[in-house]
């Protein structure tokens, strides 16, 4: 009858409910109700809890990854690593990494979105299982990535979201799924940023990597060697070579990085980064809540590194004038 409906739909509502994370949070003091689900409806959990545990490697003096800890932590469990750091600027050594990696049988997923947009990277060389590279940090549009993965461990992987075109045959009691990388790619592609990125790497591979690396690598060491002369600056990372990679972030005492960032672009016209760079863990790891980040491309030059020194330095002067 009527009470056993309504029983059902209350039911339904407080059955489904543990699936959305987000239902359980308050808003402004208060339990948060959504009711806007016309325009976009809320997504439940989509990763299963494996009592996995989250292990991280320490710093040497130099404030670069340490080794050793890579070594001790490789048991028979999946590693993801990353290269090189968005704050640091240290660049891991992955072929050893991969190769201790699977010396325990572990799969490794490389980070590549700060390397392959400045250096030579080859995944067949690497031997890397997966390696994750996104659009926007390589002179493509925003929006769009990529992931390479070894054939025979995408082909065992089920797919992950299900639409168009990632089905190959669909019956009353089950369905099988397009070999990769269609079984990854469900519905209507981002067609345009796709064909972009493309643009982009074509671009790129024009100019060569490995002589964007050789620049960078110049300009980067230019900029390390005239960033260490200004007054009370703290560098983070280990000093210029080749695997630095062309971004300084750094600290000056007594002058908070989003002052530093502001002044720069509204009296200067200088674009750099201020905050944590998402990587808020290793700034607590330095003892610090936030840095200012100035990191290159190959359309750089050493007339916007004289620059950036000269207004950098005339920044430190305006907040010096107030103490």
């Amino acid at each position: 009858g009527n009470g056993q409906l309504a029983s059902w739909f209350s039911s339904l509502g407080h059955s489904t409910r543990p699936d959305f994370p987000i239902l359980h949070q308050e808003v402004n003091g208060s339990k948060l109700v959504y009711l806007d689900n016309a325009a976009t409806s809320q997504k439940p959990i989509a990763v299963e809890r494996t009592g996995a545990v989250l292990k991280f490697v320490s710093l040497d003096e130099h404030d670069v990854p340490n080794l050793k800890d890579f070594k001790e932590m490789f048991y028979n469990k999946n590693k993801a690593c990353g290269y090189p750091s968005c704050l640091k600027s240290s660049v891991l050594p992955i072929e050893d990494i991969v190769s201790w990696a699977h010396r325990f049988g572990a799969k490794v997923l490389v980070d590549a979105c700060q390397s392959v947009p400045h250096m030579v990277v080859d995944v067949q060389a690497l031997d890397a299982d997966f390696l994750v590279a996104s659009s926007h940090k390589m002179c493509g549009p925003t929006g769009i990535g990529f992931l390479y993965g070894k054939i025979d461990l995408l082909s065992a992987m089920p797919p992950f979201l299900g639409g168009g075109e990632m089905i190959s045959d669909v019956f009353l009691d089950h369905s099988t799924f397009a070999e990769p990388p269609s079984r990854f790619e469900a519905g209507t592609p981002a067609i345009g940023e796709a064909i972009g990125l493309g643009a982009a790497i074509d671009y790129l591979s024009e100019i060569g990597m490995q002589k964007i690396h050789t620049y960078e690598e110049e300009l980067a060491n230019y900029l390390y060697e005239n960033l260490r002369a200004v007054p009370n600056i703290r560098i983070y990372g280990p000093v210029p070579n080749a695997q630095r990679a062309a971004l300084c972030s750094f600290n000056i005492e007594n002058m908070h990085p989003t002052d530093i960032a502001t002044f720069l672009d509204q009296q200067h016209g200088i674009a750099i980064r201020s905050g944590h760079h998402c990587a808020q863990p290793l700034h607590r790891a330095l003892g610090v809540s936030s840095s200012a980040r100035a990191s290159l491309y190959f359309y750089n030059t050493k007339e916007d590194v004289d620059y950036f020194i000269q207004a950098l330095n005339d920044t430190v002067n305006f907040f010096d004038s107030f103490k």
